[in-house]
C-alpha cells in the first residue's frame, strides 16, 4: 500500500478513486506519563513517553487508514493528511486522525 501526502503517486495514473477512508485512535495519556512530563517542562528537555504516544497512535491511525483502504481495493491512499487533538476534561486524551483518498493505481 503506498500512502503519500501529495495529490498522486510520482510515475503512477489513478485509474480508479475508491473514496476517502480514516483511521482513528484515542490514546489516553496515563499519570506517570504526565508527572514525568511535568518534571521535563520544569526543567527542560523533551517528553520521550509523550513523543512515543504519539509515534504510537499515528502509526495506528495510519495502519487503520490503509487497512480500510485495502478492502475497498485499493493500492494507494493519496492526499494524506493527520490531525491531532486534545480530549477530555483535563486534555488527558490524545486523538489522531488520519485521512485521504483511496486509489486504484495502473
Amino acid at each position: 500500500m503506498i500512502l503519500t501526502t501529495t495529490p498522486s503517486v510520482d510515475g503512477r495514473s489513478i485509474r480508479e478513486y475508491k473514496g476517502i477512508v480514516f483511521g482513528e485512535v484515542i490514546s489516553g495519556v496515563n499519570f506517570l506519563r504526565d508527572f514525568a512530563a511535568s518534571i521535563r517542562n520544569f526543567v527542560g528537555g523533551r517528553s520521550g513517553s509523550y513523543e512515543d504516544e504519539l509515534i504510537k497512535a499515528r502509526t495506528q491511525a495510519l495502519d487503520e487508514m490503509s487497512s480500510r483502504a485495502l478492502r475497498l481495493g485499493a493500492d494507494a491512499v493519496v492526499g494524506i493528511d493527520i490531525d491531532y487533538e486534545v480530549l477530555g476534561e483535563k486534555g488527558g486524551m490524545l486523538m489522531v486522525t488520519a485521512s485521504g483518498t483511496a486509489v486504484k493505481l495502473d
